[in-house]
């Protein structure tokens, strides 16, 4: 165990940096600038921002951090579990290349159009044990550390099992617990978990209250198991990638993969050891486009990751600047690009490790953004966007043809979710659907190593598979059961569903530009395009960046609940002028507006003419950072 010491004096040292900046920096923004030279670490919740800092006071580099951060996110359940997804970014310095993680969960055996049919299902569900796809965070977790990473398992997991132990509860999170008392009381383990002080009587609190101490000893005794398992490991002799493996052995295959697998199917969920055993992580090749000199790195179509390049790809071919930051007219621009490429993702996105393949080399390329670009009606909004046909540009014939004449997005008065009630019952509103799910982590380090991930799934009110104390992912409910409308996200068992998990990489004249990602569902890709503009288009800097005043289009098919589209709703914030808003009314859309939109945007900017890091954390949410 590393002495306290060193690390706190550290962390004073980190703190103190920040009362330091330039006053100009806050005059502008809420937050300030994080100004750092040997590393950043930023993320949802402040106290897994210090779980970061402390890592890289041991000697870690920005996977270890990223790792130590992940792991106290999903213990806080910073929307998302240990249960849930986790997929990356990673520069690799000495590789000078951009690296992708995918560990997204699978559909489990049984897991058919049919069986869900039959229980009168149109999606599955949103929540409980049919919900969850296998688990991926703890495998992504050490897969990205045993690769990657300099520390152990047991360093990188010492704050979140130290969280496990106790720690005191913000009230975000114990208010939403008490908001959900009523589903999460449908399951033990949840319920003796996540409300220690439940009554029949509704009236008294059942979740904890902010600031008490809140334990998880189920959660505890499961990450002592894996650090135990890797302490034995290096006993035997075994290298550190090795006894970090024979931890991931044992959650997936082990007793804890068994207790899992119970205490779901007891509950009516399909998980199975073969489906466990079977899964793996992926290390992968993302995709990318260049826009004005960036080139920016996403995840590929397994997630929703590509609709951001689509959308730079179709933007590329107007003159933002001159039009001038968030006029009608640049919003109007923004709306459409985004109608064009998110109708692509609602109907060609999906596993690209599960036939049919998906055509993405169309779907990215330049003439395709031309073509599309030129469907624009520049006078209103077209309520009727539809997806492209990106075959031909990619030398091949759409076999989907005849599913594409037919498709249209669901509308807002879609309903009849299940004749049992369950998934009615507990149907997401449509704002709740948009913004479901996800954290996000951003880390660097002195030595180059860059990472951005926005892990997701298992958040409240998550199942708890009995006395591991992992609450299980919900993103089964992101496939859908009719090919009509998309053929490439059937769910079927072993299938990705395509998620909304979307973090974000750039580089420019070959070297690191920025890292960034942000919280949400269907909005992820929406704030995270209007960043990259707010850098490269208008200058801003980083913090002014993820702060600045965004908007959001809720007429693409959503991934959660209900999966209706609403077009021409438009959402600014509240500041935008009278006559900008009358504009855009009179162009079809339905305005409305928030204090806030910027979403809450983590991301880091590399000074290259000097070396350091600029780090930005919005204003929209609990997001925090530390620097040094």
């Amino acid at each position: 165990m590393v002495a306290l010491r060193p690390v706190l004096a550290a962390l004073s040292a980190a703190l103190l940096s920040l009362l330091a900046l330039p006053a100009f920096a806050a005059e502008r923004t809420a937050k300030p600038i994080l100004h750092g030279k040997h590393w950043v670490a930023i993320t949802g919740k402040p106290l897994a921002a210090t779980a970061g800092a402390m890592t890289f006071a041991r000697g870690g580099n920005a996977v270890d951090a990223t790792c130590a951060m992940l792991a106290a996110t999903a213990t806080m359940w910073d929307t998302l579990g240990w249960g849930g997804e986790t997929q990356a970014l990673i520069y690799h310095p000495k590789l000078k290349k951009v690296i992708g993680i995918n560990a997204l969960g699978v559909a489990p055996t049984g897991a058919t159009v049919e069986f869900f049919r039959e229980k009168g299902m149109q999606y599955p569900p949103e929540y409980g044990p049919l919900a969850a796809v296998t688990p991926g965070t703890p495998g992504g977790l050490m897969v990205m550390l045993a690769e990657y990473g300099q520390l152990s398992l047991a360093e990188v997991l010492a704050p979140a099992m130290q969280m496990a132990e106790g720690y005191p509860i913000e009230a975000a999170q114990a208010d939403n617990m008490e908001r959900q008392r009523e589903v999460i009381a449908q399951w033990p383990d949840s319920k003796r978990i996540l409300l220690p002080h439940w009554q029949e009587d509704a009236s008294v609190r059942a979740a904890p209250r902010a600031g008490e101490e809140f334990k998880q000893l189920d959660l505890l005794a499961t990450l002592r198991k894996l650090v135990e398992t890797e302490a034995e490991a290096l006993a035997a002799g075994k290298d550190r990638k090795a006894a970090i493996m024979a931890a991931y052995e044992r959650f997936y295959r082990g007793d804890i993969a068994r207790e899992l697998v119970r205490a779901t199917q007891e509950a009516g969920g399909l998980i199975t050891m073969a489906d466990l055993d079977r899964w793996q992580v992926i290390i992968e090749e993302p995709v990318s486009t260049r826009y004005r000199g960036v080139e920016v790195y996403k995840l590929t179509h397994w997630v929703q990751g590509p609709v951001m390049l689509q959308a730079l790809n179709i933007l590329e071919n107007a003159d933002l600047k001159a039009m001038g930051y968030n006029s009608a007219r640049y919003i109007h621009t923004l709306y459409q690009a985004m109608n064009l490429s998110f109708a692509d993702r609602d109907f060609y996105y999906g596993d690209p490790y599960v036939p049919p393949v998906e055509p993405i080399t169309g779907l990215l390329s330049k003439d395709y953004a031309k073509a599309r670009f030129a469907q624009i009606n520049w006078e209103r909004n077209n309520a009727e966007a539809k997806p492209g046909d990106p075959y031909p540009f990619q030398g091949e014939k759409n076999p989907y043809t005849d599913l594409l004449e037919k498709w249209t997005p669901i509308p807002p008065a879609a309903e009849g979710l299940g004749e049992d009630g369950f998934q009615q019952a507990l149907q997401m509103t449509p704002d709740e659907a948009f913004l479901a799910g996800t954290t996000s982590i951003q880390a660097a380090d002195a030595q180059g190593w860059i990472v951005s991930v926005t892990p997701s799934g298992g958040w409240i009110p998550p199942f708890i598979a009995g006395s591991t104390g992992v609450g299980l992912s919900q993103r089964m409910q992101s496939f859908v059961l009719d090919k009509g409308l998309n053929p490439f996200n059937v769910v079927q068992p072993g299938q990705r569903p395509r998620a909304t998990l979307t973090p974000g990489l750039a580089l420019k004249d070959g070297k690191p530009y920025l890292s960034f990602a942000v919280q949400g569902g269907d909005s992820q890709d929406q704030n995270l395009l209007q960043f990259l503009l707010n850098m490269v288009e208008f200058e801003m800097n980083v913090q002014e960046a993820v702060e600045a005043a965004n908007i959001n289009s809720y007429q693409m098919q959503a991934s959660f609940g209900a999966h209706q589209s609403e077009p021409g709703r438009l959402l600014l914030r509240d500041d935008v002028p009278d006559w900008v808003q009358s504009k855009l009314g009179k162009m079809g859309y339905q305005v409305e507006t928030r204090e806030r939109t910027s979403g809450p945007i983590t991301a880091i900017h590399f000074d290259a003419e000097n070396g350091m890091f600029w780090g930005g954390a919005s204003d929209f949410g609990e997001d925090y950072g530390i620097a040094w």
